[in-house]
This record gives structure tokens, sequence and C-alpha cells, in this order.
């Protein structure tokens, strides 16, 4: 948890929308307790600004966590239950549903929550606030069955239909971070829907880890592992005033694999490589075979070094081989988020970095309790042309001019 300093706290001029409450589901609980720490602190300074204002009362808490559990029944079945009153609140609810640590038991057997568990979960929490909230947002960082966003063939869609099944629940908005595919908002255009982009914390993280870095493109490159995440890459290839290459992959077609199309053939589309750091960006590592496979091909060609940035770090198929190719030197470092469950085992490792997205959460949920913008949130271009200013001043790097490439 960061330490707070006078600078933390957002300027924000309108009354707050209502009493805020903060409701941590099942899995959720280590981070409800650090965004809570911030807005606790925030607001106690806050309050005292406005002594006699009616619209602040209630406004300074010692806790914003309203208590809630889901117990189970031996069947597994289960209900929601708040220990508080939430009429008139401004409700805010985090739900991580691709935290597998959770159990619960069922008929004597110990099951490991699912997704599907903690959107019923979820559902069910929405239900035991009995539409007396006074708004409703539900903040999930992964996007519940986010990879099924659009339908191909004779299939189900199931993104869309949690959306709507959301919305008809009370729900007002859904805050997210790097959908994997925003257009899914679509099913819902009547209702707020937010994608968020940890692209500050990434590149913080990398900066507090490396002290030799030089951000330019005789130095460094940026990296979209698949023509999929080209808007993602060109992001940070313009904030940063980088060069960038992309990865095609050539899928086949005719059979299906883990739930998907295996990979015939990696096409690199970019400039030389050679002795220039690698950042790869991409939205999640799943069972991280695709990264392998883009670090071996950028060191095959000369890269330096390889950086990933993912924001969910999901590693499906366990650690080893990340491990081997570690060893390897394959790779060199991946930034994942704590945004969704981290293993003890993986926060131990030496190849990777986890960038804490606590404090930006709480910024956001103080913001909107105050009906406020989140443009300045959303685009965080200002913040990270300021880190990197402060981190060439502090290592006395000055900027080089480009030199045409070869390639």
């Amino acid at each position: 948890m960061e330490p707070i300093n006078e600078h933390d706290k957002r300027v924000l001029n309108n009354a707050p929308f209502g009493q805020l409450g903060l409701i941590t589901a099942s899995g959720c609980k280590e981070m409800g307790t650090e965004i809570d720490h911030y807005l606790t602190q925030w607001r106690a300074e806050r309050q005292d600004e406005h002594p006699d204002n009616p619209s602040y009362s209630g406004y300074k808490q010692p806790t914003y966590i309203i208590n809630s559990k889901v117990p189970r029944f031996g069947t597994g079945e289960g209900k929601g239950v708040l220990d508080q009153s939430v009429r008139g609140m401004d409700l805010y609810i985090l739900v991580d549903v691709v935290n597998y640590s959770e159990t619960y038991k069922m008929f004597s057997f110990e099951n490991h929550m699912s997704p599907d568990d903690h959107f019923a979960n979820l559902k069910r929490v929405i239900a035991a606030v009995e539409g007396k909230a006074r708004r409703i947002t539900v903040i999930m960082p992964y996007l519940y069955e986010s990879l099924q966003s659009k339908r191909t063939s004779r299939e189900s869609l199931d993104c869309a239909i949690a959306l709507q099944e959301l919305v008809r629940m009370g729900v007002d908005n859904i805050i997210t971070f790097d959908a994997h595919d925003p257009r899914v908002q679509n099913a819902i255009p009547l209702n707020g829907f937010d994608t968020v982009q940890p692209a500050y914390q990434f590149i913080k993280g990398l900066l507090n880890t490396y002290d030799d870095l030089k951000i330019d493109s005789n130095h460094m490159l940026i990296i979209s592992p698949d023509e999929g995440g080209m808007k993602r890459a060109v992001y940070f290839a313009n904030v940063l005033g980088l060069d960038m290459g992309m990865f095609y992959k050539r899928r086949d077609y005719t059979r299906i694999v883990n739930g998907s199309y295996p990979i015939r053939a990696f096409e690199f589309l970019g400039s030389s490589v050679e002795g220039k750091d690698m950042v790869v960006i991409d939205d999640m590592l799943a069972s991280g075979d695709s990264a392998l496979e883009v670090a071996a091909a950028l060191k095959k060609r000369g890269a330096k070094r390889v950086f990933f940035f993912a924001t969910f770090g999901l590693f499906t198929d366990g650690l080893q081989k990340l491990d081997e190719a570690y060893d390897k030197g394959i790779i060199d470092k991946i930034f994942t988020t704590n945004l969704v469950y981290q293993a003890p085992e993986l926060l131990e490792k030496p190849w990777h970095c986890s960038c804490d997205l606590s404090k930006y959460i709480a910024y956001i949920i103080d913001t909107l309790n105050h009906d406020s913008s989140l443009s300045d949130l959303l685009d965080p271009a200002e913040r990270i042309w300021n880190i990197v200013a402060n981190y060439n001043q502090e290592h006395g790097i000055t900027e080089e001019k480009k030199t045409s490439s070869p390639e």
C-alpha cells in the first residue's frame, strides 16, 4: 500500500451523489481494504472543507465497506446477505470473477469458484440490495465472459447477456479494465460502461524496476503480439514517442485446441529490433504460450530485452514454462496487475512484477461519487510524460534524435 501524501487528494467541486458504500465480493477483500484506506484518508481531509454543507452529511466514515456475505447451503446453493442498510447509498460493488482461490462446500466436496460462481454471487448481492440504493456501479476488472464477446456461428453470446442481466437488475454503471472487445458495450447502449487502461501503472512499474532504460526509438520498440491488440500498442507508442511493430498470427482454422484455433506461424511486421528493448503489450496472459513464442521470435531477431505488459496475468497452465523461459533468457520481466488474483508463488518469481491498481480504483470511485468527469483518469498521457521526464532527469538521460532504420 502506497503512503498517502497531500498531493493524492483530487479536487472535486461537485457535491457527492449520495453516501458512499463499497461492497467487496469474495476474492476482493484485500484490494477492497486498500481502496477503503485511500477513501477514508482523502475524505477525512475533505470533510473539514465543507463543515456546514448538508450534502456532505455522512461523508466522513471510519470505513465505507458494507459488510456482506454469501453463505452456502449443503447443496451448494447460496444467498446474498447485507449486514447493514444501504438505502439511498451510492454503491460500488467490486468483484474478481477469475479468483480461483475461493472455495465453497457442496455435498461435502470442496469446490473452487469458477467465473460462473462469482457472477452468480454478484447477482445475489445485488438482489440483497433490493433496489434501495440510489445508484449501483459494478467494478469488474476482468469482464465476465469477455472472451465470448462476438458470435461467429451457432453459439451463445455470454458477455452481452451478462451485461443486460446486470442492467435489468438495477445496475447503472459498469467499470471494467482493458476489455477484450469494448464493442460489447453495444449490448447496453443506455447505461454507463467504461473500459480503463492501466497504462500509467505499467510505465511506472517499468521505470521503478530498471534504471538503465532509454525511452526513444533508437533503443526501445512497442510490440503488439497480434492484430487485435494494435489499438493498445498504438496508444503506448504515441504517448512515449516510439516506433512499433506487430506479429501476425497465422492460425490453423481446421481444428480447435483448448477452445481456440492453434497458431501455425508468427509473421513479424516492423523495423529492426536488434539491440533494442522490446515492450510487448497485451490484455492478458492466459496459458502464456503465445507470449513465449513472441519473446523467442524477438530474441531470435536480436532483441536486447523483452518486457511484457499484461493487464490480467491468468497463467492458466501454471508457471513452470515461464520459469524455464526466464532461465534461458527468453523473457526478462512480465508486468501484470493486482486486478485479478495473484498466487503467492507468482509474486515471488524473479521474472514477475505486480502493478498495484488499488489507488487508481479509489480515484475512480471518489470521482464518480462526486459526479465528476473521469477524462483525466482515463487518459493518463500527461502523467506518463511527467514520470518519464522525471526518470530521464534523475538518470541524466538526454533525448536522442531518431535515426533512420535500415529496414
